[in-house]
């Protein structure tokens, strides 16, 4: 079942408030744990992870920004 615009625009709100907060104090804690490697290693396992975070949240994000295609022309 697809997801309605509203529903989407609601959930992407939700996702990025309360999920990507979460998902960065998550990856700063697991890179944390190791010995800090160079300036390079460090930003492209932030990149990586920042592309992992984004994957499986792209049909709620697909469209948010455009006018409702539900709505009615006025």
């Amino acid at each position: 079942m697809a997801l309605g615009y509203k529903t989407r625009r609601r959930l992407s709100l939700l996702i990025l408030l309360v999920g990507l907060p979460l998902y960065i104090a998550a990856a700063l804690y697991v890179v944390s744990l190791f010995e800090r490697p160079s300036i390079w290693v460090e930003l492209a396992v932030y990149v990586a992870l920042g592309v992992v975070w984004a994957l499986p949240f792209k049909a709620v994000f697909k469209g948010v920004g455009q006018s409702d295609p539900e709505a009615r022309d006025e």
